[in-house]
């Protein structure tokens, strides 16, 4: 009887593990403090600084598919996907879309 229920307990403590990655995967908060937050917090590089309207206005004008596409191929002194290449396309655009709204 115990088997049943071990197996159970095993199988929901994995799904339960994998919502939590995936759900990991698209908050872009969680992605900006794991990859961005070192250049985008001290302005390294000349990155704009999270959260610094003016800073990111004339970035914001050119669309977010330009930010998304220098975001995930790199653009001046940032490596693509910010140095992290494990990073997927969608989590990058996660990051980005959590710092536009930081400067809107």
């Amino acid at each position: 009887m115990m088997k049943p229920l071990f197996t159970a307990l095993i199988a929901a403590g994995a799904t339960m593990a994998l919502s939590v990655t995936v759900q990991a995967e698209t908050d872009g908060e969680a992605i900006f403090n794991q990859a961005c937050m070192a250049c985008h917090m001290t302005g390294a590089a000349g990155a704009p600084i999270k959260g610094d309207s003016e800073a990111w206005e004339p970035r914001i004008e050119k669309g977010i598919d330009t930010l998304y596409e220098h975001s995930i191929n790199g653009f001046n002194a940032m490596p693509p996907k910010g140095g992290n290449m494990s990073l997927s396309d969608e989590e990058v655009q996660a990051a980005v879309d959590f710092m536009v709204k930081a400067a809107e």
